[in-house]
């Protein structure tokens, strides 16, 4: 029996070794479809019943370029990551098909290829901290999540859970799991499950007070500050402080200029040296 391929563009293209459908003598056998966009082949909602739509409207197109129709169709396999949306599948198979309606299996799995139904509003982070900070984190603190698809933008977040328990991987530090999930999940626009991130949690917030870089710190709370073209070390008493900047409650005031680049040959008490001036930027 011969075999022929059923190809459109009104519905996604294979993504794989396979055709969208494929007849054989009279009968025709559709691949299985998710919720692409045939013209951007990506996800067309986070919404449930939008992507449920999408499926069967991808079909039907792969159906027609096959001489035929859902009125023809015999038997339909569903598979859903969330068997809670089962109500959603009948309600739209309602509008689409006619009775008799086909025969149908309807299976819940783990896992989708390429693409989940995905509710946007159960996305969270997962984040491992030290076991020693672990007793100062509590449900509730705010936070604020960092993409690395998303550079220089922070998101709003909040704690909502914190694991009752340590893991304690060879090799690595022991560790407490934070799940933070997002304030406003619309405001962070298209988020794919898998993205790296980076959550900081606040544990205390001071406002309108000094702060330098914390790169600019060396040992034992000091400072390389510049006066009149000679370096010279400054203790400072620090506050409140992150990987980012150092709250100073005591040692320097406003205006004073300190080292950035600690770490640079020749740089150090008793160094002579001429600031730098940050690059010019276009604009």
């Amino acid at each position: 029996m011969s075999r022929t391929a059923v190809v459109t563009s009104r519905a996604p293209g294979a993504i794989g070794a396979y055709s969208q459908a494929v007849k054989a003598g009279d009968t025709v056998y559709l691949s299985g479809q998710i919720a692409l966009d045939p013209q951007t082949m990506t996800l067309v909602s986070a919404d449930p019943k939008t992507q449920i739509e999408r499926v069967f409207a991808n079909l039907a197109e792969v159906a027609a370029a096959a001489g035929g129709s859902f009125a023809e169709i015999t038997k339909l396999n569903v598979y859903l990551t969330d068997l809670a949306h089962f109500a959603l599948v009948n309600e739209v198979m309602e509008s689409m098909f006619e009775s008799p309606y086909p025969a149908r299996a309807a299976v819940g799995v783990a896992t989708l290829p390429t693409i989940d139904l995905i509710d946007t509003s159960c996305l969270y982070v997962r984040a491992p901290i030290d076991e020693v900070d672990a007793g100062k984190v509590e449900k509730g603190l705010p936070a604020y999540i960092s993409l690395d698809a998303f550079p220089g933008v922070q998101y709003p977040a909040v704690v909502t859970r914190v694991a009752p328990y340590v893991l304690d991987l060879e090799k690595q530090a022991r560790t407490v799991d934070v799940e933070v999930e997002f304030r406003d999940i619309e405001e962070a626009g298209r988020l794919l499950v898998g993205y790296s991130a980076d959550v900081e949690i606040i544990l205390e917030a001071h406002e309108d007070t000094l702060r330098i870089p914390t790169e600019a710190l060396l040992e034992g709370r000091r400072v390389l500050l510049y006066r009149d073209g000679v370096l010279a070390e400054r203790k400072v008493e620090a506050g409140l402080e992150n990987w980012e900047s150092t709250e100073v409650l005591s040692g320097l005031e406003e205006g004073d200029r300190i080292v950035l680049t600690v770490d640079r040959d020749g740089v150090g008490a008793g160094a002579s040296v001429a600031p730098e001036e940050p690059p010019a930027t276009d604009g």
